[in-house]
């Protein structure tokens, strides 16, 4: 008989009943330092105050009115967004999936619009991850998204992540859009070095082409920038926003220049829930936070203190380690040993991380982790490497 929930996930055998900053407490009291941070979207921890302040006093005032009308919170956040990043206007979503099939409309209605009817391709590379939605595992195009989901939309062509002259050579008459994210999450931690970044922002400005980063993952001060792009000192056209924007509240969100949504004009795109009050006070709450120089100083602080105490774990366990990548708090273990395995001996240790491709294991912590929580971080990770080589 199956289950009253659609049986779609592998779930750990854990049930967490409530969060306090990087920890998770267990239905039995067990408390679990959480470094997936549920997969990088509590960006300020379980339970911020702030968060739960701004949650409590728009609920006692208004939840939701729709898109119909004119709401304040919605204006004040993308106020800003536009404030701090290149983009002239923002479209708000309820999830990263959705922000992915607004940005692969809007790409292409930017050259209907121009009269390039036939500029409707977009190139994406291996390992990518774009959400769940028809589109979005279109544009992955790998058989462990799409198989079974047939027929794929068209309209994507997929290339080797971290092959310029395969990009140079796709791009024809029917390109509209580069789609990449500057830092591959559920592709392994794979980032795309800042000249990669500057050669795909000048090839798209040479070719007449837009430029979207999907900045789901390594956006809102994960990397100790507001957006990842930032480290390359380039900007996109379009960007995909989500996870940390709403600090574990639903909330996504698509930025752009005013010249690339130009095509996006009233009854073009819509959306009941996104942007509503409530999701936005958060929002909002968020952005006061991880826009404040001070704090991305500390998320680089303690980036750098996290990333050489666990080049001391795989040095201190080469039988179970090989590496680390990544950038900020956007980690990555390569593992020799299974991932998984890896994965599981952390729950027996009391520590949360989250696998990705490549046989890696993701550290995604929440920005707020403390020095002691990282001392904690290490010790834990190292009793479960000790434990898998004593299996």
């Amino acid at each position: 008989m199956i289950a009253s929930v659609l049986p779609t996930y592998n779930r750990a055998p854990l049930n967490f009943v409530k969060g306090e900053g990087s920890w998770l407490i267990e239905a039995d009291g067990r408390r679990f330092l959480d470094l997936g941070a549920g997969i990088a979207v509590n960006a300020l921890g379980h339970a911020h105050p702030a968060l739960v302040q701004a949650l409590t006093d728009q609920a006692q005032n208004l939840w939701h009115v729709s898109n119909l009308y004119q709401i304040p919170q919605q204006q004040a956040l993308a106020d800003k967004l536009v404030e701090h990043t290149f983009a002239d206007t923002v479209f708000f979503t309820n999830s990263g999936t959705e922000a992915c099939e607004l940005a692969v409309k809007m790409a292409r209605k930017y050259f209907y619009d121009k009269g390039q009817e036939q500029r409707v391709e977009i190139l994406t590379f291996d390992g990518s991850f774009h959400g769940r939605s028809a589109a979005g595992i279109s544009a992955a195009g790998s058989e462990k998204m799409t198989k079974g989901f047939g027929p794929v939309l068209p309209g994507f062509v997929h290339l080797t992540f971290g092959d310029m002259d395969g990009v140079t050579n796709a791009i024809t008459d029917n390109t509209a859009a580069i789609l990449i994210e500057p830092i591959q999450g559920e592709g392994g931690i794979r980032a795309v070095p800042d000249a990669e970044l500057k050669a795909l922002r000048a090839l798209c400005d040479e070719r007449g082409i837009l430029l979207i980063l999907d900045e789901v993952q390594c956006g809102v001060g994960r990397t100790g920038k507001l957006f990842a792009h930032e480290w390359a000192g380039i900007t996109p056209d379009i960007m995909m926003v989500a996870k940390g924007i709403g600090g574990g509240f639903p909330l996504g969100a698509v930025l752009a220049t005013e010249d690339a949504a130009s095509g996006m004009t009233a009854g073009t795109h819509g959306s009941t829930y996104g942007g509503n009050p409530l999701g936005c006070a958060v929002g909002c709450a968020v952005m006061d936070h991880v826009t404040d120089p001070a704090f991305l100083d500390e998320v680089n602080r303690k980036a750098g203190l996290l990333r050489q105490k666990l080049e001391g774990l795989v040095g201190a366990h080469p039988e179970v380690f090989e590496s680390v990548r990544g950038s900020g708090l956007m980690l990555g273990l390569k593992c020799k040993a299974t991932n998984i395995d890896v994965v599981n001996a952390g729950y027996d240790n009391q520590v949360i991380t989250v696998p990705a491709a490549d046989n890696v294991i993701r550290l995604l912590p929440p920005l707020t982790l403390s020095d002691d929580d990282i001392t904690q971080a290490l010790l834990r990770l190292d009793q479960a490497a000790t434990q898998i080589e004593t299996a």
